[in-house]
């Protein structure tokens, strides 16, 4: 069992002031795995307060300083990738070889390119008679999910710690054990002290002090829109920057000239990665009503093919959720979908064949389902597909939009051109274009209830960054 019994304050692993603890149990097992501290409102403060002492110093370093620290920190979390792989398969489900490449592989990425844009990064111009500047904007309260804990913290951290900003992270309580890694790997590259602080914690206590704390300039939050509207309620208050990813339901597109085989084989799998627990995951699939058979055959094919197992296991490629909470939620949708008539094509409800303990679920396939249904309207965060049927392009694209959320999708069709003209109808923040690849150097975020602000690459570096103009007189002719 991973035990941590102290918060990271001020450069320092201190004794927690709240004294409580929180159990973090193994999602293929139900077992403890590990325990870290329940902080409480005065670690919070302390935390706070280390990181607006730590702030002018560090927003005043020169970047490619900066930069020099969080290259260190990818060099240190790299070195520990499979003990974190093991950790993060373990608190969120996502089977082994998979969260190596993803969970670990990605954040260790994306520290060394944002060490990279850090000392890259044209922090001024000049605009006419003045000089256009870019400066941090100051104590950022970052707040992250358990989904993809590591990868997420690293997307608000890295890029707020590049910008000059100074950081309190609060991690989710579900997967927190990989933070306390990462705060070790940041202790151990030198960081000056207070520019990074972990408190850990449950949201109405840690969270909600972080958002309406008068020394927090900034707060970045990845999670659902219901508490992403908490966030927001409590950080007017002071006026302060909110940055949100929220909830999605995504809508994979394929149209009548599409390549069916590889559009559904590939929606299915962007539905089912990490047991569906992804904010932009393609939950939707939009399909011709005349060749509804067909993609109905093709998704049952694609669903069969999964291997749910332990995440550990090395024929699993479907893990199990990450916590009871969640396993329970989308079991209640599923019971739902069926007793609301619409089709089940696979899956269902109950625990996978040969399974009794973990928080798993059975890859389900739903078809037929009405637009307006819950299990097509509302974020299920399962492996849960929903086939809706459309009368052409036009109803296509209005299906697609007919959504509270606006975060991912995809486009599929005979050509390029065609699923662009369409995608650019689609009201949402990213859009794979016949299985495009993701891009960590692309924007991501969303449109209405999935948030605003975005991370990834330079845009998320920009995220924490004020402008400031200094107009200077024009000499006379």
């Amino acid at each position: 069992m991973k035990q941590f019994d102290q918060l990271y304050i001020n450069g320092q692993w201190v004794a927690p002031q709240g004294k409580g603890t929180i159990d973090v149990i193994d999602s293929g097992t139900e077992a403890v795995m590990g325990r870290i501290p329940e902080g409480n409102e005065a670690d919070t403060e302390a935390a706070i307060a280390a990181a607006r002492a730590a702030f002018n110093a560090w927003a005043t370093t020169p970047a490619a300083e900066r930069a020099t620290y969080l290259q260190k920190i990818a060099d240190n979390l790299k070195a520990r990738t499979d003990e974190l792989a093991q950790l993060i398969a373990g608190e969120v489900g996502m089977p082994l070889k998979l969260a190596r490449a993803i969970q670990v592989g990605g954040p260790v990425y994306n520290w060394g390119a944002y060490a990279k844009l850090a000392s890259e990064f044209q922090y001024e111009e000049r605009v006419g008679n003045s000089l256009v500047v870019r400066e941090p904007v100051g104590v950022v309260a970052a707040v992250t999910p358990w989904n993809y804990p590591l990868n997420q913290i690293t997307l608000k951290v890295a890029a707020a710690l590049a910008a000059g900003c100074t950081v309190v992270l609060k991690p989710s309580e579900i997967a927190p054990l990989n933070a306390f890694v990462l705060a070790e790997a940041i202790h151990e590259a030198g960081l000056p002290a207070g520019v990074f602080n972990l408190v850990s914690g449950y949201g109405p206590v840690v969270g909600e002090l972080m958002a309406r704390h008068p020394e927090v300039d900034m707060v970045s939050f990845t999670g659902s829109t219901r508490a992403g509207k908490r966030v927001s309620e409590v950080a007017s208050a002071s006026v302060k920057r909110v940055s949100l990813e929220l909830g999605g339901k995504s809508a994979s597109v394929v149209l009548d000239d599409a390549d069916f085989a590889a559009a559904v084989k590939g929606t299915v799998g962007a539905c089912f990665l990490n047991s569906g627990q992804t904010c932009s995951a393609h939950t939707r699939m939009i399909v011709p009503e005349s060749r509804y058979e067909e993609a109905r055959e093709l998704a049952k094919a694609a669903a069969e093919a999964y291997t749910v197992a332990d995440p550990r296991d090395e024929k699993a490629r479907l893990g199990p959720l990450a916590s009871k909470v969640q396993q329970e939620k989308v079991q209640h949708y599923i019971e739902r979908g069926i007793a609301d008539g619409a089709e089940l094509v696979t899956g269902g409800a109950g625990m996978p064949e040969g399974l009794t303990q973990g928080f798993f679920v059975k890859p389900t396939v739903f078809g037929r389902v009405p637009r307006d249904a819950a299990i097509a309207q509302e974020e299920i965060f399962g492996p849960v597909l929903t086939i809706i049927t459309a009368k052409d392009e036009d109803d296509a694209v209005a299906i697609a939009n007919d959504s509270l959320y606006g975060l991912g999708g995809a486009v599929w069709a005979g050509s390029d051109e065609r699923a662009m003209r369409v995608a650019r109808r689609i009201r949402t923040g990213q859009i794979d274009i016949n299985g495009g690849a993701w891009n960590m150097a692309a924007p991501f975020g969303g449109y209405k209830q999935s948030g605003h602000g975005r991370e990834n690459g330079v845009y998320g570096l920009e995220e924490y960054l004020e402008y400031k103009s200094m107009q200077f007189k024009v000499p006379k002719d």
